[in-house]
């Protein structure tokens, strides 16, 4: 007699998620979060240990890494400050990472306002965010999105109204539009293979 066992509800696929990536955006995510709110974007690339440890030792010994913790993991670097005027998405449009990176990773926190008030927003954007600052239904949220250069993703969201870390929000994919342009900065851009 076999065991008979349930079947998956219909609509519910389990995420392929790298555990490299996502030990690091939750590694980020846990680390800004100790510092509180109201911090300026930040960008980090993403360096397999691995290689760290080999080619920077003194920096791994620093950072508290070494042979046992460096397979196949990803540690965080965290790059010069974006400045507290400059735009996470504008800047990115500009960024690409040399080939030792394996990925990068974006902290930004954001306004978020419910559905029904998107339409007031649309009809005056110069006043966007103004209004959003305004609302008495916005929630500030803190994003953490990475990517790789193997196509995986893996985002962390903290709500402000729920600052808890048993509340912090996981996926592959929660701010797509934010990933399309981490994963731009990880394109290679060689003049010498371009196609003419």
């Amino acid at each position: 007699m076999t065991a008979e066992t349930p079947e998956d509800p219909p609509g519910l696929v389990d995420e392929i998620t790298d555990p490299a990536l996502a030990s690091a955006v939750l590694e980020i995510e846990q680390h800004i979060a100790s510092g509180g709110w109201d911090q300026p974007a930040r960008l980090y690339a993403l360096v397999p240990t691995a290689e760290l440890v080999a080619k920077e030792p003194v920096l791994a010994h620093a950072m508290g890494l070494d042979e046992s913790a460096a397979a196949g993991s990803l540690t965080p670097v965290e790059q010069d400050p974006l400045g507290p005027d400059a735009d996470l998405e504008s800047s990115l449009e500009s960024i690409t990472w040399p080939a030792g990176v394996a990925g990068c990773a974006a902290v930004v926190e954001r306004l978020v306002l419910p559905p029904d008030a998107e339409a007031a927003v649309l009809e005056d954007p110069d006043g966007a965010t103004d209004f959003a600052r305004q609302h008495p239904d916005r929630q500030d949220v803190r994003i953490v999105a990475g990517a790789t250069r193997a196509g995986a993703t893996y985002c962390a969201l903290r709500l402000r109204a729920a600052d808890e870390e048993q509340s912090v929000l996981t996926g592959a994919e929660l701010v797509p539009g934010l990933l399309a342009l981490l994963r731009e900065t990880l394109e290679y851009h060689d003049e010498e293979t371009d196609v003419r």
